[in-house]
């Protein structure tokens, strides 16, 4: 069994026992996640539900790590000035355990 998850503007494939990055959440290690915009459910019998079907549905986790992801170097250069700036960027991300799938 899998489902079809929005966290954070982005969809994610999930089943239990999986663990997944996403967008920030709030909340500290330990604690009991829900994600309530189910977008599909896939059940052992092979059969899809989405929409209507999946509106019932709800996918729960544990929050497992707050962490940063990799830094992304970002580089504006222009030649006839000598003109270099480096910045950088680390996004912040939330890994989550996922518990179960209820319909």
């Amino acid at each position: 069994m899998y489902a079809v998850i929005r966290s954070g503007g982005k969809q994610y494939r999930v089943a239990p026992g999986e663990t997944i990055r996403v967008e920030t959440l709030p909340g500290k290690i330990g604690d009991v996640v829900s994600f309530g915009e189910v977008l599909g459910v896939r059940t052992d019998d092979k059969q899809m539900l989405s929409g209507t079907g999946a509106s019932g549905a709800k996918v729960t986790g544990r929050i497992v790590a707050q962490g940063r992801g990799p830094k992304v170097r970002v580089m504006k250069f222009k030649k006839t000035n000598q003109y270099k700036i480096f910045t950088g960027h680390r996004q912040n991300f939330t890994a989550v355990e996922i518990g179960e799938i209820q319909l």
